[in-house]
């Protein structure tokens, strides 16, 4: 396969969120041609709008994919990969055999298998690469990538990546990256955890917070969860950089897939109880570090107002 450099490759790309407007915004800035589709058409206007001479906004799928070399697409969970990569009027049916479809959305890799699959139906290849690193990493375009396919697609596709991310790994067949997805989302959503109720219980013992978090983040307790989330959760700002919602979605998945391989994932069990009390008490939309909320309310606190 030809290696898809900026020079020799237009990319088609759909989901505008959180994380996939700065990720189309720095594949423009890495000098790729750019068409971009949201299902709010206001998204996609604002890109083709400030993205300048390579930015451009498709009104449809099929407009976004017909003349796009590769295709990438950041959506929200399984149900709505499906629909804009499998249903009718899809993604499939309108790229051209030889393209590619790279699926940078976090879902079931079972999902994933099945898209490969049916790609390949139609002569077309395709990776699961979901992502870490929240917004500000693909802000930054230092996303950690975790990529299931063939290596031959994944070789021809490292260009893109590197525009993306600093860690760019193949590990292993369709849906590979996907389970390595899951599991980096047990092990975020625990360390979040551990992070809130230390927090909690140094606030109740009176200790100076800031100073023995910069003091715990410099010894084994250290993180990139307590270096992204330290300033926001002191000051009470949980904008969201990856919302709760989205890691009870998350958690799901792994919970789900431990159960399938009898993988035994007790903490993991419990953090996603505990996402999803924080779901039903109206968070779901905050910034997943807002699971201190959930400690300080267990603790007797009212947390407040978001």
């Amino acid at each position: 396969m030809t290696s898809y450099t900026p020079g020799n490759a237009k990319i088609a790309f759909i989901g505008l969120g959180i994380m996939g407007a700065p990720m189309a915004r720095n594949l423009v800035k890495a000098g790729y041609d750019v068409t971009a589709y949201n299902r709010d058409a206001s998204k996609s206007e604002a890109f083709g709008k400030d993205g300048g001479d390579k930015a451009s906004a498709a009104s449809s799928i099929a407009a976004a994919v017909q003349d796009a070399d590769v295709v990438i697409t950041m959506v929200p969970a399984s149900p709505q990969v499906e629909e804009v990569i499998l249903h009718d009027d899809g993604v499939l049916d309108h790229l051209k055999p030889g393209g590619l479809v790279i699926d940078m959305s976090s879902i079931t890799p079972q999902t994933s298998i099945q898209v490969a699959e049916a790609a390949k139906a139609k002569g077309i290849k395709a990776l699961d690469a979901p992502v870490s690193g929240g917004e500000a990493g693909a802000v930054e375009g230092v996303l950690s990538i975790m990529v299931g396919g063939e290596q031959e697609a994944f070789d021809a596709a490292r260009p893109v990546f590197d525009a993306l991310g600093k860690t760019v790994v193949l590990c292993g067949p369709h849906g590979a990256g996907q389970t390595v997805k899951a599991a980096n989302q047990l092990i975020v959503a625990v360390n979040i955890e551990a992070v809130a109720e230390a927090v909690v219980f140094l606030e109740k013992s009176g200790v100076e917070l800031s100073t023995a978090l910069d003091v715990l983040n410099g010894g084994l307790a250290g993180s990139t969860v307590l270096t992204r989330k330290k300033d926001s959760i002191l000051a009470g700002n949980f904008q969201p950089g990856f919302k709760i919602d989205l890691h009870h979605k998350d958690m799901g998945i792994v919970t789900d897939a431990a159960r399938a391989v009898g993988a035994a994932v007790p903490a993991g069990a419990l953090v996603a109880q505990l996402v999803a009390a924080l779901r039903e008490q109206g968070d779901g939309g905050l910034d997943h570090s807002a699971l201190v909320r959930g400690v300080q309310r267990l603790s007797g606190g009212t947390p407040p107002t978001a």
